[in-house]
């Protein structure tokens, strides 16, 4: 047996729009007010995550938001040579106001504004859903840069990306406006079937919960991206049929270890890391996947 069209033609809908649209706004609103301590600074609010991606199901609720501050920057020079690392360091001075200062005035302002709908989390600052306003996550960053050249502020080359702290002080850098730009060129490439693909294996991914057939954890959204970013565009396209059986037969005979996370700045599948999948999760999610295709 196999999952007939018409569930997966199902599962391939986009989540709550108008809803999601309208909490993003509001908070985005709240975090822009000219009475936050943070007023004046550089900063940008702005999407990320499923909704930001159009990757969204009816089943996610919450709506990723990121604030990021743009005056200062953490970054990674360790692919430069010493002189051009000092001269990084002659170039660029300690910032007086960064990460953990505007993490304590994003919060104050949350919580001023949402009162006990607020709680800190490991990542994120989370914001519980009320009347029309759907659960949402605010991510505090700054900008963060990994450089390839420094010779001066005038010639220097680097990938930019975010930075934020979790609550044991792991400092996480990510790369969400390429990851973004980078399946929006995908989904195109593929004749606009990339993205209901990544809400069919989500939805699918439900159904293996639900079942008890993996944990909650084993395969997070971004990763699911990630999975099928990696397939050739040709695999995609006349059914959703179609697309699943070629898409996960080509991830089962490819050499995985060489799979991009989509924003192309770090592998997939690595041990240690807080940005990468590991490789038995993967394996657990796909042998699953391909089980209730076959018990269906």
């Amino acid at each position: 047996m196999a999952i007939p069209e018409s569930q997966l033609d199902t599962w391939s809908y986009q989540g709550s729009i108008t809803q999601s649209s309208t909490t993003y706004n509001t908070i985005k609103k709240a975090l822009e007010s000219t009475g936050s301590d943070y007023a004046g600074k550089d900063y940008t609010v702005f999407l990320q995550g499923s909704y930001g991606n159009d990757t969204n199901i009816y089943s996610e609720s919450d709506v990723d938001i990121v604030i990021q501050l743009n005056s200062c920057f953490y970054h990674d020079l360790e692919s430069l040579p010493d002189d051009q690392k000092a001269a990084f360091k002659k170039a660029h001075s300690v910032a007086t106001y960064c990460y953990f200062e505007f993490k304590k005035d994003v919060l104050a302002l949350l919580e001023y504004t949402y009162g006990d709908s607020i709680k800190p989390g490991d990542k994120a600052i989370k914001i519980k859903a009320s009347g029309s306003r759907r659960n949402a996550d605010v991510l505090v960053t700054t900008e963060y840069r990994r450089y390839h050249k420094f010779l001066s502020i005038y010639d220097e080359s680097h990938d930019t990306g975010i930075c934020f702290h979790r609550a044991d002080n792991t400092r996480v850098a990510n790369y969400p406006k390429q990851h973004s730009a980078n399946c929006t060129v995908k989904h195109q490439a593929t004749n606009e079937w990339f993205k209901p693909m990544v809400r069919v294996l989500k939805n699918l991914r439900g159904k293996l919960m639900e079942d008890k057939m993996i944990e909650a954890g084993v395969a997070p959204s971004y990763y699911i991206e990630g999975l099928l970013y990696n397939v050739p565009n040709e695999k995609f396209g006349k059914s959703y049929d179609d697309s699943f059986v070629n898409c996960i037969n080509w991830i089962l005979e490819a050499d995985r270890s060489k799979f991009l996370c989509a924003n192309e700045q770090y592998y997939l599948l690595r041990e240690g890391s807080p940005v990468t999948w590991r490789d038995a999760q993967c394996t657990e999610f796909l042998t699953a996947a391909c089980d209730l295709w076959k018990q269906w």
